[in-house]
């Protein structure tokens, strides 16, 4: 209960020792165990959080909320095989919590694993159709694939159920960039930067696809505006020296 109360407190420092001695008094209490994970993670001593989030485990497996703090730790451990055997077993606990969908397609994403992340995408959207993110996530796998009918299916969608939403108009743009569509892109890429200022890969997309077609004063403003919002960023200073050698101005 010290613990407990420094932890509350967000005194975590204070709060480790207590909650150690809880776990050496009593290692299968579960709550003990769960908070004793939480406070190291918060302290950044990842490996010490997950020896006690799996002990914690074995006493409640299914415990939906240690299960998702479990991925995300893992992800941050870069244990990312861990990550997504756990996203399945949280899975497997609710498989009605489209969050823990989405928590599950990225663990599979990070662990390399297209197509498992790609079949969880699918049973996301058939069970979630309103779903934007869903749509999304299900677009997204099938342009990976090559499905370009079906991924314009899924991402107009998306767009359509949350207009907010800046990812689909995005992605949608990318691809359509790929296939040389480049006039019907650009709308999309303006619509993904218009819902989101900061959007830099979106900006840089922008401006290739406004040089693709010859629209050079659009490109320098667009990447100009770029380049006053992420200064470090490389590639809009290099986009920047290829429109002014094309336009023959060699110093700039």
């Amino acid at each position: 209960n010290l613990g407990f109360h420094y932890f509350s407190r967000r005194e975590y420092e204070a709060a480790a020792p207590f909650l150690n001695r809880a776990a050496d008094v009593r290692a299968d209490d579960f709550n003990t165990q769960y908070l004793l994970g939480a406070t190291l993670s918060q302290l950044k001593r990842t490996d010490e959080a997950l020896q006690h989030w799996r002990v914690a485990q074995k006493l409640q497996p299914t415990n939906v909320r240690l299960l998702q703090l479990l991925v995300v730790e893992y992800g941050k451990g870069r244990y990312f095989n861990e990550a997504a055997s756990t996203a399945q077993l949280a899975l497997e606990a609710a498989p009605s919590d489209l969050n823990l969908y989405l928590l599950a397609i990225k663990a599979r994403q990070d662990a390399g694993d297209q197509r498992g992340a790609g079949d969880i995408a699918k049973r996301a959207v058939e069970l979630f159709p309103d779903s934007a993110r869903a749509n999304f996530e299900h677009g997204f796998y099938l342009q990976k694939i090559g499905d370009v009918e079906g991924a314009t299916v899924f991402l107009k969608k998306a767009m359509a159920l949350d207009s907010t939403y800046e990812e689909p108009p995005f992605f949608l743009g990318d691809l359509l960039v790929k296939l040389g569509k480049v006039e019907e892109a650009i709308p999309h890429l303006q619509a993904a930067i218009a819902i989101r200022k900061d959007y830099i890969p979106a900006r840089v997309l922008l401006a290739r696809a406004l040089m693709k077609v010859d629209r050079q004063s659009e490109a320098l403003q667009e990447l100009n505006e770029t380049v006053k919002l992420a200064p470090s960023h490389p590639q809009p200073h290099l986009l920047l020296s290829q429109i002014y050698f094309r336009i023959g101005d060699e110093d700039r």
